[in-house]
């Protein structure tokens, strides 16, 4: 009985080696985003505690210099997001691009998964049918034999 060899395994094997780095890549980009995220959101918190005690301070009463500061600093923190969701635009655009190709990959490596299965599935009944002939001639050669007094 021979072994089972699947002519494309070698291909098989490159293609869950690609998806297996395609993967890596996608959530090292994930991991971008969850950061970016969080530098989003530490910003996002600065400027609501700068501006809540801006307003906290006017109040109170502020001479025009500070509250210059107060407005410049505002400012700043507003472009530094406006740049930090630009970043994060496009890490988000990055890591769709990448989970597309790694549905692709994935897709591909499914297909030949599956006529790998459909081949070993026809060795099995070929290997099947091999050994229901071979017992088949064995009762009729012991048949004969018995027939013929041996």
């Amino acid at each position: 009985m021979k072994k089972f060899h699947f002519s494309l395994e070698t291909v098989l094997d490159y293609k869950n080696q690609a998806l297996d780095a395609l993967r890596a890549e996608h959530g090292a980009i994930l991991a971008q985003v969850r950061a970016q995220e969080s530098v989003i959101e530490d910003l996002e918190h600065e400027h609501r505690e700068a501006d809540k005690d801006f307003t906290q301070r006017k109040l109170e009463g502020i001479n025009i210099l500070d509250a210059m500061n107060y407005e410049q600093y505002l400012r700043a923190v507003e472009r530094r997001l406006e740049m930090e969701y630009y970043k994060l635009d496009k890490l988000r655009r990055q890591e769709e691009q990448k989970r597309g190709q790694v549905v692709e990959a994935r897709k591909e490596t499914a297909t030949i998964e599956k006529l790998k299965e459909h081949k070993l599935e026809d060795y099995r009944k070929a290997e099947q049918k091999d050994e229901e002939q071979r017992i088949e001639e064995f009762v009729s050669t012991t048949r004969a034999m018995a027939a013929m007094g041996i």
